[in-house]
C-alpha cells in the first residue's frame, strides 16, 4: 500500500544547457539536483536553513525513476510531497515535469533524518517541521 503523501512544495528551475549529456538529454544526475533544489527552498521557506553547526537534515536514502528524457531549453516543475513523519525521519517525494506539460518526467524520493552534527546521532524531528509535513 503507498505511503499517504501531502503536497507540501513546488519548485520552478530552468534547465541548463550545462545540465546535458552526451545524449542531449539532462543528465541523470541533475534529477537529484532538481529534487535537492526543491527540498532545500522547502526548508528554507519554513525556517531551516542547513547549518553544520546546528541540528539539521542529511539524506540517508534517494532514488529516482527516470520516465522520460528531460532537454534544454525549458523549465523543470519539481512537485514535492511529505510523507508521513517519523521520530527522526521524513520521506519525501517527487514528481518532476516540464512546465506546461503534464506528463511525468520522473519521480523519486529522498529519507531525509534530523541529526545532531556534533554526535552524528539522529534526534527529534522539530515538532513545526513534523505538523507543516503531517498537517
Amino acid at each position: 500500500m503507498a505511503q499517504p503523501r501531502k503536497l507540501i512544495h513546488i519548485s520552478h528551475q530552468t534547465i541548463r544547457w550545462g545540465d546535458m549529456d552526451a545524449y542531449e538529454h539532462v543528465n541523470n544526475t541533475i534529477y537529484f539536483r532538481y529534487m535537492e533544489q526543491a527540498r532545500v527552498e522547502w526548508l528554507e521557506a519554513v525556517g531551516y536553513r542547513c547549518n553544520a553547526r546546528q541540528e539539521a537534515p542529511v539524506i540517508v536514502h534517494a532514488d529516482c525513476s527516470f520516465l522520460l528524457p528531460l532537454s534544454y531549453p525549458g523549465i523543470v516543475e519539481v512537485r514535492m510531497f511529505a510523507g508521513h513523519p517519523g521520530r527522526s525521519s521524513l520521506v519525501t517525494f517527487y514528481e518532476l515535469c516540464r512546465q506546461g506539460d503534464d506528463r511525468l518526467y520522473a519521480e523519486g524520493s529522498a529519507k531525509i533524518v534530523w541529526i545532531d552534527p556534533a554526535s552524528g546521532k539522529s534526534v527529534s524531528l522539530p515538532e513545526a517541521l513534523r505538523r507543516l509535513a503531517a498537517g
